[in-house]
């Protein structure tokens, strides 16, 4: 079961999508499953910050997943409010910061030249990487909660109703337009399409994950993640809500109510699979792959064979991150804003650190300095460096 909360489940007309299966903007935290409390730890190992900031009102209380882009060079970051920060990675120095009047519901991505975001009404908007002036805009059919991404050439977006569009990078123009079938309810998530030089994937509501040729907008091939199964519409949930992780010529892919599976980029052919559930992107390290299921339990299987090495349920339910590994740790955020810190080598809790009373819900970063960048749902943003317990 995903994380429901009462008195968001609706159908949208038209659009044909569930507004609500994890927060949807409403108030209450009421849920069918109750979280896990937070775990009482003895800590070997802790994270400390280098340098904290602030980034407006970061979600604002909206269901979001507003993510810095981190380029090497400089951090960008928004706030729901469509206030835009340009910070230096190293010491949280802001180069540059404008606020565009508008609220955000999406955003950042970018390329060589540009920034891309759409606000909430649903505009496409191109900035400059130098100060964040507008560029050029461009209206979209729906709303969109995944930030868009760039080849350099194209700009591409993916709508809460299913289309998958592409947008000359340079002019705005817009080059063509992919719609997808979107079943009755659908989790409010957002997977941004991944844009290479031939092929666009998009990671659909549908339980697919579809390869677009970034020339013709034409479907390349298409691979099930998730068949849909049950009597009810809940039941037959299959979204794959994460971005696929791109593996020397393959990806390797996750869904809701359906599979892990690895398969090949060129032609989308099956590699190997296994029976999973999950809302965020997998993540590998050490040879072995990490999954927050969406349960919440985290779990380690080895990459070679696929054989479960551990299982961590003491974050039940408490709505984990994507995982990263950091070092010799595992770290996921969780929907009440801690830190938790685990083991690669069994999956025991190691570390804690509560980091923003708002939550967490963008995916932790790996900066190029080895620090790991964090965005909490209130807009505290920090760059964090890990250090041993004596």
């Amino acid at each position: 079961m995903p994380r429901l909360f009462k008195g968001q489940m609706r159908s949208i007309p038209l659009v044909g999508l569930l507004a609500g299966a994890l927060l949807a903007g409403c108030s209450t935290t009421d849920t069918f499953e109750q979280p896990a409390p937070v775990p009482e730890i003895s800590a070997s190992v802790e994270l400390e910050p280098v340098w904290t900031m602030g980034v407006g009102d970061g979600h604002d209380g909206k269901f979001l997943y507003l993510a810095p882009l981190n380029t090497g060079e400089l951090l960008y970051a928004a706030s729901a409010e469509g206030e835009i920060w340009a910070v230096n990675p190293e010491n949280g120095k802001v180069e540059w910061y404008q606020d565009l009047d508008e609220d955000v519901s999406a955003g950042i991505g970018g390329d060589g030249g540009n920034l891309y975001l759409v606000t909430r009404d649903a505009q496409l908007k191109a900035l400059s990487r130098q100060d964040g002036t507008e560029l050029w805009e461009q209206p979209l059919p729906n709303e969109a909660l995944a930030s868009p991404q760039s080849n350099g050439r194209l700009v591409v977006v993916q709508t809460i109703d299913g289309k998958v569009i592409a947008f000359d990078a340079n002019a705005g123009d817009k080059a063509w337009q992919y719609d997808s079938n979107v079943p009755v309810l659908s989790l409010r998530a957002a997977a941004s399409p991944l844009v290479g030089a031939d092929l666009v994937l998009a990671s659909l509501a549908n339980g697919k994950l579809m390869a677009i040729s970034t020339e013709t907008g034409q479907p390349v091939w298409q691979y099930e993640v998730g068949q849909p199964q049950g009597r009810t519409e809940l039941e037959r949930l299959v979204d794959v809500a994460g971005e696929p992780l791109i593996l020397e010529g393959a990806a390797m892919v996750v869904g809701y109510q359906g599979k892990l599976a690895l398969v090949e980029l060129q032609s989308g052919q099956e590699i190997w699979s296994r029976k999973e559930s999950s809302l965020q992107s997998p993540m590998i390290g050490g040879g072995n792959i990490f999954i927050a299921r969406a349960d919440g339990d985290i779990a380690a299987y080895r990459g070679s064979d696929r054989r479960e090495l551990w299982v961590q349920d003491r974050l039940s339910w408490r709505q984990p991150t994507q995982p990263i590994v950091y070092g010799d740790y595992l770290l996921v955020g969780d929907f009440e804003g801690y830190i938790h810190m685990l083991s690669l080598e069994d999956g025991s809790l190691q570390g804690q650190l509560e980091f923003d009373d708002e939550g967490l819900r963008v995916p932790f970063q790996r900066l190029q300095n080895g620090n790991l960048l964090v965005y909490g749902n209130s807009g505290k943003m920090s760059v964090l460096k890990i250090r041993e317990r004596d």
